[in-house]
């Protein structure tokens, strides 16, 4: 794909040319196209030669990127060729970048794959913040299920109260009678002490 810029002051013999391919990969069973190199022509002479990364996408797509540049600040998807020709000495920047070179119809670009990285900073932070609070609400669960009832385990630990023993006369009779109103019972005389709990 040649980008010619005509009549347009000194860039009259200026020419960008992109080298596309087409190859059919078996895991997503389908063909995807690729940017591989970008050369530089001025008056049918190459000034730089760029290879391309990371810019493909399926061949029914088209491809975008708000930058594709040779620069470092964006990320250099354009790589020199070599350290040894001129390509050192240009900078090449696209803004608003978009490509399809095969299955264009009626003129229009086709749904565009971006070249944004799934893991942006963004994206990172919020799956970093996400976990956090998974492990806040593993944690506050965990608490839940061990946490022990007071009716089942708690037990009051008090000093228990004794009562005296009753006197010695006393015990020779293990009953003593009781009268009332005719009918004979007997009250047990033997209890030694009782226990109450506070």
């Amino acid at each position: 794909l040649s980008l010619k810029f005509g009549d347009i002051g000194n860039l009259k013999g200026l020419v960008i040319r992109l080298l596309l391919t087409t190859s059919y990969y078996q895991l997503s069973v389908q063909n995807w196209f690729s940017l591989h190199r970008l050369q530089l022509l001025y008056n049918h002479s190459v000034q730089a030669t760029f290879n391309a990364t990371g810019i493909h996408a399926p061949a029914t797509y088209s491809f975008h990127c708000e930058h594709v540049s040779s620069l470092q600040r964006y990320d250099a998807l354009l790589i020199p060729s070599s350290a040894n020709d001129l390509s050192q000495l240009w900078e090449v920047t696209f803004i608003d970048f978009q490509i399809q070179g095969f299955n264009v119809q009626e003129g229009h670009f086709a749904y565009a794959r971006d070249c944004a990285s799934f893991f942006s900073p963004a994206i990172l932070m919020g799956l970093v913040m996400s976990l956090i609070l998974l492990l806040v609400l593993a944690y506050a669960l965990h608490m839940l299920i061990h946490l022990k009832s007071l009716d089942r385990h708690y037990e009051c630990k008090a000093s228990p109260a004794y009562f005296a023993q009753m006197k010695d006369s006393d015990m020779g009779d293990e009953k003593e009678p009781l009268r009332n109103s005719g009918n004979e019972s007997y009250e047990l005389r033997n209890q030694q002490f009782g226990k109450i709990y506070i």
